[in-house]
């Protein structure tokens, strides 16, 4: 349930307290004050002056508190934030206040970047201490050259810390899973805490970047690194590097290799497509490996000889009628994803989208030789579909542990020919049992 704050009019000032507790909540009026609530969902501010005090909010997909761009002048105060799902980060993306506000088991904490910047006084992440605000932000970076950005961690990468997330100081009050229907991503206390997440893929934090438009590599072996992208990547030549950059393409491939191109390695990448991005990584001859994707219509497409491991592939952007994809192969030979987390439901949109990962014979002869183990995935009509048009050959999965944000089920034609599900190993996330009985 989500609840659309809009004020009291009688009240005159434009001010107005939610008046239900419990379910996600989103503030359209300037002025509004939310004081006390407790929230078993996400808080979505899309309106200025915002103050949220006193108040809990436990949340298990990917933002507990946004401040969506536009909205100014957002204040938090005398709050907790208790992150009940893997991947979940705790207030994003910038223009906002925060005083004693403590976040708990989150994977990432306060997001903020130079355009939409934030105040942080008082304030913990995991039991540790986050200050920031117009003097620590005004400071200057150490770049590796002039002119160089920095992916610090208070941007919007989220890279509070390396690594995993520290757990939450002793004495805090314990986090409580989210119910179905409260937003949660069905992951359930009993989920892994190790799958990809906000901390474990992307640009590192303190990695200086470079301004960037489009760009087209062409010298074999060429090594791309610390880039801030405002435009697309084509790559046509062999053992290319792309390493520690932040790719922004609204076209229809983020990063996209040309017949005849092989041995790219996309490595601690940020891929946003802004919404209209058709497939973040296209098409043949790849390795993606920790990289977090967003904000598009499919994630990587899976051609010939690619691998997608240890990445973190979430929000997809539904666009008129599109059947969206975290992972989706056409036809194609020596695929492997492993160990990521992928994430074809959209808590915003409460949207399931189509699949975790889509696998047909639609445009090549074969699926042949992919292998699927040890991923994180939830969401889809069924968050894998093996399309009945599917010619395949040793199409393996096993060690994969899945949510409850499926429309339909965990999977679809496993029995199929070529197909190998080892019913053993592929596991509900909450309840660590077989998700085919």
């Amino acid at each position: 349930m989500a609840i659309a704050v809009t004020g009291l009019l009688g009240a005159g000032v434009g001010v107005a307290v939610a008046t239900e507790r419990g379910g996600s909540i989103t503030v359209t009026r300037d002025g509004t004050v939310l004081d006390g609530q407790q929230v078993n969902g996400y808080i979505h501010v899309k309106a200025d002056r915002v103050v949220i005090r006193n108040s809990v909010i436990r949340y298990g997909g990917n933002y507990a508190l946004r401040v969506f761009d536009g909205a100014s002048g957002t204040v938090i105060e005398d709050t907790k934030i208790y992150c009940t799902g893997p991947a979940t980060v705790g207030v994003v993306f910038g223009n906002y206040t925060a005083r004693d506000v403590h976040l708990y088991n989150c994977a990432g904490g306060f997001r903020y970047e130079p355009a939409a910047p934030a105040t942080i006084v008082d304030s913990t992440w995991n039991g540790k201490p986050v200050k920031t605000g117009a003097d620590l932000a005004a400071a200057p970076a150490t770049p590796a050259e002039s002119g160089a950005g920095s992916a610090s961690d208070a941007s919007a990468m989220a890279r509070e810390a390396a690594g995993i997330a520290p757990e939450a100081a002793a004495g805090d009050d314990p986090p409580e899973a989210d119910s179905p229907g409260a937003g949660a991503t069905g992951v359930g206390t009993a989920a892994a805490v190790n799958f990809p997440s906000a901390a474990t893929t992307g640009v590192p934090a303190g990695t200086p970047l470079r301004a960037s438009g489009s760009i087209t590599v062409a010298t074999n072996g060429q090594v791309i690194s610390g880039l801030d992208v405002n435009g697309c990547v084509i790559v046509t030549a062999d053992n290319v590097v792309i390493r520690k950059s932040r790719i922004r393409c609204g076209s229809t491939y983020a990063i996209r290799t040309m017949p005849g191109a092989t041995n790219l390695l996309v490595e601690d990448v940020e891929i946003d497509g802004l919404g209209r991005t058709s497939a973040a990584v296209c098409c043949d001859g790849y390795t993606v490996r920790r990289t977090e994707i967003r904000n598009v219509i499919d994630g990587p497409r899976l051609g010939n000889n690619t691998v997608v491991e240890d990445s973190w592939i979430h929000h997809l952007i539904r666009v008129g009628s599109s059947h969206n994809d975290a992972l989706q192969t056409t036809g194609a030979v020596n695929m492997v994803v492993r160990r990521n987390t992928l994430e074809a439901y959209n808590p915003a949109m409460n949207d399931p989208n189509n699949a975790c990962l889509m696998a047909g014979s639609d445009l090549a002869p074969r699926v042949d030789n992919l292998i699927f183990e040890n991923n994180y995935c939830n969401g889809g009509n069924f968050s894998v579909n093996i399309s009945d048009n599917t010619n395949g050959r040793n199409i393996r999965f096993a060690g994969n542990v899945f949510g409850r944000n499926c429309r339909y089920g965990a999977v679809r034609n496993y029995n199929h020919p070529g197909v190998t599900w080892d019913r053993a190993t592929n596991v509900w996330a909450d309840t660590r049992l077989a998700v085919l009985g």
